[in-house]
């Protein structure tokens, strides 16, 4: 397992599940194209520069930690011009809050 740098394993820690748009997701927990990834799947993806990550903790929370290249979204708040233009990237979102 890749160990995580110091500066952004909070965010990762506080996450409870990382979630997924992606075709072809997982069809066992695939739920409208969403679907739950592991530490090492996210960081599999990052690897192949697979996807696009985005941040939906509190702003300053982002600012303390989080993951590299992660780009910070109000989870509330997305629109269309905060996500990529090529509409089959694959796009992880993450939060501290569990539900």
């Amino acid at each position: 397992m890749r160990r995580w740098n110091s500066m952004w394993v909070p965010a990762l820690a506080a996450a409870y599940a990382l979630l997924a748009f992606a075709p072809g997701a997982r069809a066992d927990k695939a739920k409208d194209g969403f679907s739950e990834l592991t530490v090492d799947q996210v960081q599999a993806l990052l690897d192949k520069k697979d996807a696009s990550v985005f941040d939906n903790n509190s702003k300053e929370r982002w600012q303390e930690s989080h993951l590299p290249g992660a780009k910070w979204v109000a989870f509330n708040g997305v629109k269309a011009q905060d996500l990529p233009q090529d509409k089959d990237r694959k796009l992880v979102f993450y939060c501290a809050n569990e539900h």
